[in-house]
């Protein structure tokens, strides 16, 4: 067995056939054709032996490596294929500082690549024949946009690379920038120990703000960050940072170790340093939202990281900060759970070995839930029946105010679609669009845009007729172990479609705003919490909608408040956090939102200390079935008077 895998079969393949054309043109006399053609097979393959071979020939046939070289030219813009094979011609010219400089871009641009992979890069006596000053500017053009730590495939890609520099340094022992880029280097691959090694000699040799930003690197990586904070604060009481630009961002990373450390409070002062003396530091003003965010755990700093970077796109580091702190966070970076009861008997359901999807439910739940767990139930399991037993006071099947726009009808207690399917093409874009994560609430509400041409018949219709998972290994898990999720991700996408939704129209007084307002203070449902994120990621995305939004949220948050104090609603902490994740908000409707959210936590917290036997008997005549009373006291989600029957 070859051990390749067949994306490595098929670039060999590639590169091979663009090798053979290549020597084909080099015999009929087209030199700079040949090149082109090897500069495409060494992307495809940096390693294939016949490609150095047919370099080499190129070479002899241009009169030599020094002349080949014009046959890749570096002025302009450059293609990566073009740099990988001017550095081996330079190799065989005998510039060897050259040759290394250009490796060294190569890795920059494409680190997984075997770039350094290369017979001349390995020879003994190479490290004798470079000036250390090249290999410094070489290895820092190299490590630049490295990740830290690297992870094992660019690693194994980029060890020869490194391999070259240690023999270099064991020359050159007293370089100081060749130390202090090393150290960045081996703390890339892994190894802290001699990353701090290196900084630390480059840093007595020459104290200083390189040796002293690479040491302070080395140090947080190998678990000293407390020596690493008192590196770097010697060097900033030395360079001012409100009197140096260079250090105003050791100030930053000063800052944020703080905050890595459990100590933001003693972060913000270095910020505000930094912004007395440059307000539009590109980095300052993110993290200082940052560091705010560690004390408080505010989503309006995230807010403000939101509005800081469409102030300044260029300031990449309040996008980056934004994705951090969003991720995986309910609503801000992905659709928040279900908790009805029963999306819990459906999990009891598909945890059991023997389930498939022609497995049957009769699951009776003692009081009407949202209409769009039933569609999770029927996705994963579509043989399956749910039927309720009563109807809970305030009724949550009606809307909140008459609506224009109705997606649900209710025979009695059974729930049926109010609108037609959608069209499969518009189903199908829905399908490919919807997502269970999202690196931001503007990412989210950006990756809708594709959504914007569907008709609005279809965006309502998918809310009520949600496409199957798509088939992958998201799609597969989802539908085995969490099909509400994937119906949740399509009613959230269908409603930021809306949102989309002729934005020719002022907000005020438009389609999208009417709709989204009707789904928002519709029957109980999820759509309700779909609708109000679309709203929300409006406000996020269009500061003068934010008093509207605030006004439709509160109407909603307020009615489901009421609503608890007769029965359960089993979307309110969802909906407590949509308000949350809409800082604009009122300090009052913010703190209702808290104490919501502290009460539900308190009424699971109770539910999971009740024995897990209590209140079960079999049902006579109904084998494989049980049934469990309600506790005393108000009913809770997730107890089922019937849990189910298998078919």
């Amino acid at each position: 067995m070859s051990g390749r895998s067949g994306d490595e079969d098929d670039e060999r393949l590639a590169a091979e056939g663009e090798v053979a054309v290549a020597r084909l043109a080099i015999h009929s006399g087209d030199l700079r054709h040949a090149a082109d053609h090897l500069c495409d097979a060494v992307l495809a393959d940096p390693q294939l032996p016949e490609l150095h071979e047919a370099l080499a020939e190129l070479c002899a046939a241009a009169g030599g490596p020094a002349a080949a070289r014009e046959l890749f030219p570096l002025d302009g813009r450059v293609y990566l294929g073009t740099v990988a094979c001017r550095a081996h011609v330079e190799a065989a010219a005998g510039d060897w500082d050259t040759a290394v400089g250009l490796l060294a871009s190569a890795v920059q641009y494409e680190p997984a690549r075997p770039w350094a992979h290369a017979a001349w890069l390995a020879r003994e006596d190479l490290p004798g024949l470079v000036d250390p000053d090249a290999v410094a500017q070489a290895v820092a053009r190299a490590t630049g946009a490295l990740p830290d730590p690297l992870p094992a495939e660019p690693a194994d890609a980029v060890r020869p690379f490194h391999d070259f520099v240690q023999a270099v340094l064991a020359r050159h022992d007293d370089h100081v920038l060749l130390l202090a880029m090393a150290s960045g280097l081996t703390r890339r691959l892994g190894d802290t120990a001699r990353a701090v090694e290196l900084a630390e000699r480059a840093h007595r040799l020459a104290p200083g703000y390189l040796p002293a930003v690479m040491l302070g690197n080395a140090l947080r990586s190998a678990g000293r960050p407390e020596r690493a904070l008192a590196v770097w604060e010697a060097e900033l009481a030395r360079v001012a940072p409100d009197r140096d630009d260079s250090s105003s961002y050791l100030a930053v990373d000063v800052a944020e170790l703080y905050g890595a450390l459990g100590r933001p409070a003693e972060g913000l002062p270095w910020l505000d340093r930094v912004l007395a003396a440059e307000p539009e530091h590109p980095k300052a003003g993110p993290a200082r939202y940052g560091l705010r965010h560690a004390l408080d755990g505010d989503p309006a700093h995230l807010l403000g990281l939101a509005d800081h970077h469409r102030a300044h796109p260029e300031h990449e580091y309040a996008q980056e900060l934004l994705e951090r702190l969003s991720h995986r966070e309910p609503w801000l970076g992905l659709v928040s759970g279900a908790t009805e009861a029963t999306v819990n008997v459906l999990h009891q359901v598909l945890a059991a070995s023997d389930t498939d999807r022609d497995t049957e439910i009769d699951c009776t739940a003692s009081t009407v839930e949202p209409p769009s767990s039933v569609l999770a139930v029927r996705l994963a399991l579509p043989r399956s029946t749910v039927g309720y037993q009563a109807v809970g006071e305030p009724d949550p099947r009606l809307p909140l105010t008459e609506p224009t726009t109705r997606i649900w009808a209710w025979d009695g207690t059974d729930p049926r679609p109010a609108v037609a399917p959608p069209a499969p093409q518009s189903a199908e874009l829905v399908r490919a669009t919807a997502e269970i994560f999202w690196p931001t609430v503007p990412a989210a509400y950006d990756h809708a845009v594709r959504l914007a041409g569907l008709p609005l018949d279809d965006l309502l219709g998918v809310l009520v007729h949600p496409p199957m998972p798509r088939e992958d290994e998201l799609g597969r898990a989802l539908l085995a172990h969490q099909p509400e999720l994937w119906v949740r991700a399509v009613q959230v996408f269908a409603c930021l479609g809306i949102a989309h939704h002729r934005t020719d129209q002022p907000w005020e007084g438009s389609e999208r705003r009417r709709v989204l307002r009707d789904l928002l203070l519709g029957p109980e449902d999820w759509v309700v919490e779909a609708a109000g994120f679309a709203l929300v990621a409006i406000g996020w995305t269009q500061p003068r909608t934010r008093a509207d939004v605030a006004a439709l949220l509160q109407q909603r948050l307020h009615h489901g408040a009421r609503a608890r104090r007769t029965r359960v609603v089993t979307i309110l902490r969802s909906l407590s956090a949509l308000v949350l994740a809409a800082p604009w908000m009122s300090d009052e409707d913010r703190a209702l939102a808290r104490h919501l959210t502290a009460r539900e936590d308190a009424a699971d917290a109770g539910a999971d200390s009740e024995p897990e036997t209590a209140g079960r008997r079999e049902t006579a005549g109904r084998p494989g079935t049980a049934e469990e009373s309600e506790p005393a006291g108000e009913p809770r989600p997730g107890r089922l008077r019937r849990l189910f029957g298998r078919g």
